[in-house]
């Protein structure tokens, strides 16, 4: 099996149909395959099993995942967003549910809370983690992707508008009042960055979600 980028908006992943060969692509991301290649539901949470499927019901943080499997090749593609291509070799990467767009068989995935949007509001927030060895390949809606480093003495601090995941040893917290937001004149007491310490990489688009 392997995958390569076509374009930077087309992921194309060869099947050879040996054990360990399938994937996990989003539903509905495949826009042309050769082969003899199937697709069928993932199963329950995402194929992480009945207690990834309840946490993402309670949760919100859906994951409409297919099987892929067979032997050919499949393309893969959501709305011509760039394609980040990541190997996982232990680290923990977490992303939004709907940046996912594929992941090898020996990834695992989860539902994680990253903390309250806010003292006032007490909403909680929910991310995705994928962990294990293998590759994950991640959506930017918003532009090529921009790989930003953290280290212990460089945390890093981003517009939540403009995140598509983390990788690493990395801790998650909210900066709330932000003053940057005020500037552009949309401070409304909710207002929020993210910001992120320890050892990783942050990936951001360079245009915002709306």
């Amino acid at each position: 099996m392997s995958w390569r980028l076509l374009t930077p908006r087309v992921l194309v992943v060869d099947l050879d149909g040996s054990a360990g060969s399938a994937v996990r692509a989003r539903t509905g991301s495949m826009v042309a395959c050769e082969g003899e290649v199937s697709f069928k539901h993932a199963g329950l949470g995402g194929g992480g099993g009945l207690r990834a499927a309840l946490k993402q019901r309670v949760t919100g943080e859906s994951l409409p995942l297919m099987e892929v499997s067979g032997r050919g090749t499949v393309h893969l593609a959501v709305d011509a967003g760039h394609v980040l291509l990541l190997e996982l070799t232990g680290e923990v990467l977490k992303a939004e549910s709907e940046g996912l767009l594929c992941l090898s068989e020996g990834l695992r995935t989860d539902v994680v809370f990253t903390g309250l949007q806010g003292a006032s509001s007490g909403q909680g927030l929910f991310t995705t983690s994928v962990s294990g060895h293998g590759r994950a390949a991640l959506l930017s809606l918003g532009g090529p992707p921009i790989a930003l480093r953290v280290t212990p003495t460089t945390p890093l601090v981003v517009d939540p508008d403009a995140y598509v995941g983390s990788l690493g040893q990395l801790t998650q917290s909210f900066v709330t009042d932000v003053s940057w937001r005020a500037l552009l004149g949309e401070s409304s007491g909710e207002a929020f960055s993210l910001r992120f310490e320890g050892h990783g990489t942050v990936f951001v688009q360079p245009e915002e979600r709306r």
